[in-house]
């Protein structure tokens, strides 16, 4: 915390606002209430000016080339899961997956676009690193689908996505202006991989269609393809991830989850 006294006086009161990092903090005086960051991607300037974060109010760069974000801490709540469902969470990721500003930000970052065949050399390269490849007819099946269908998964423009879809990071004001927050995954991918993810795990099926009418596109056999095909590769990725910390549960969590993926990569 000492670091934030280096651009508050001892008048602000700080309070650590949570997370594994230990770098953001809350900070109130008087009136004035503030939520402090250190070294913020220089993304968040965008975010702020395309309305889809909480206002940047200054950025200061410390003596040690260390850089302390300020943004407006508004009140509000995170959205229930339930709430997912909402026209606004359409509308808000079809506003950042059609910016140009955030695209052109990225890029000029150096982000490199994800395609397909980079996703399905990184999952590859991780089970193999964790001698995972044939512990599982999951696991093989899973590969399988990634190979057969990778011609389909190329089928789609990339653009900016934020890569960690889930109700915790959406932030409802209370003026009703909804923000999504927690940019440290974004990436510059096939926007399927934050909507799929939505859909998977909010959504009941029999309303997919009218949420991606809501969105902006169709559903139909192709695009459910896709989105398996980055379910698959999203779990593969995490049982990699359990197995490398040795939590066998959530491994075991996992693997019956990428068997109903399979299951549902099978039917179609």
């Amino acid at each position: 915390m000492e670091w934030f006294r280096k651009v508050l006086d001892e008048e602000w009161e700080i309070m650590p606002a949570g997370g594994l990092t230990g770098e953001a903090y809350f900070a109130k005086k008087d009136s004035k209430q503030l939520f402090l960051k250190r070294n913020s991607s220089p993304f968040l300037a965008v975010l702020s000016a395309e309305g889809i974060v909480p206002k940047l109010v200054w950025t200061k760069r410390l003596y040690n080339g260390d850089v302390v974000t300020a943004q407006k801490w508004l009140e509000g709540r995170e959205l229930r899961p339930e709430e997912m469902q909402k026209q606004c969470v359409a509308d808000l990721l079809h506003k950042i997956h059609h910016s140009t500003e955030l695209l052109h930000m990225l890029l000029r970052m150096g982000k490199k676009p994800i395609t397909a065949d980079d996703s399905i050399f990184t999952v590859e390269k991780r089970l193999h690193a964790n001698q995972l490849m044939g512990t599982s007819i999951e696991i093989k099946d899973g590969l399988n689908y990634l190979n057969t269908y990778l011609p389909i998964a190329r089928q789609h423009k990339q653009t900016v996505c934020h890569g960690d879809m889930n109700h915790h990071n959406l932030l409802l004001a209370d003026n009703n202006q909804l923000y999504l927050i927690d940019w440290d995954n974004a990436m510059i991918a096939d926007p399927i991989l934050d909507y799929g993810r939505v859909l998977n795990s909010y959504i009941p099926k029999e309303n997919w269609k009218n949420w991606l009418k809501n969105y902006g596109i169709e559903l139909d056999n192709q695009f459910l393809i896709r989105m398996y095909w980055y379910l698959i590769v999203d779990t593969l990725t995490y049982l990699s991830f359990h197995n490398e910390r040795n939590e066998s549960d959530k491994y075991e969590e996992r693997l019956i989850a990428l068997k109903e993926l399979n299951y549902q990569m099978k039917l179609l």
